[in-house]
């Protein structure tokens, strides 16, 4: 069974980047979007601020 996951640990990547492999793994957009968010929220992501990490809290809304 071919693995479709890239390592991509201890790299860093801008934001489109990171949803463009996350996206080339993914079968459709829902999937991309769960993926994201469970990197987020699981502390595996952070994003760059002015030189400091933070992490990123995912909220969902209905409209």
């Amino acid at each position: 069974m071919k693995n479709h996951y890239r390592k991509i640990n201890r790299t860093r990547y801008s934001l489109g980047d990171l949803v463009s492999i996350v996206a080339s793994c993914a079968r459709d957009s829902k999937e991309t979007l769960a993926a994201l968010v469970d990197l987020f929220e699981s502390g595996r992501v952070q994003i760059k601020n002015h030189g400091q990490l933070k992490r990123v809290k995912v909220a969902a809304t209905k409209t």
